[in-house]
């Protein structure tokens, strides 16, 4: 069985809070890997992931600590729509 590793970027314009981190994240583009394994038995290539990773801090920010934290990736997800709505919803505002 082999395991695949996707690496991408996500940026987030405004603070954050993801679980399981108790403490609110900058702003700022942060790198996520995930690892996904493949499923055997099946008649075309297929997998399942295993592991999603936000790596910590963010990349502009300069820091003699890292941290890599398994998130769920749904979380992720909300928290990038959450950031999407009230980026909209500000230069909404402005107009």
């Amino acid at each position: 069985m082999g395991t695949r590793i996707t690496e991408s970027f996500v940026s987030f314009t405004y603070p954050f809070k993801l679980a399981p981190l108790d403490v609110e994240l900058a702003a700022g583009t942060y790198r996520v890997v995930t690892d996904d394994e493949e499923i055997s038995g099946m008649t075309y290539l297929a997998f399942r992931r295993i592991a999603t990773m936000l790596h910590t801090p963010a990349l502009a920010i300069r820091s003699s600590s890292h941290q890599v934290f398994e998130i769920d990736p749904d979380d992720l997800a909300a928290a990038i729509e959450s950031d999407s709505q009230r980026r909209i919803s500000l230069e909404g505002d402005s107009q």
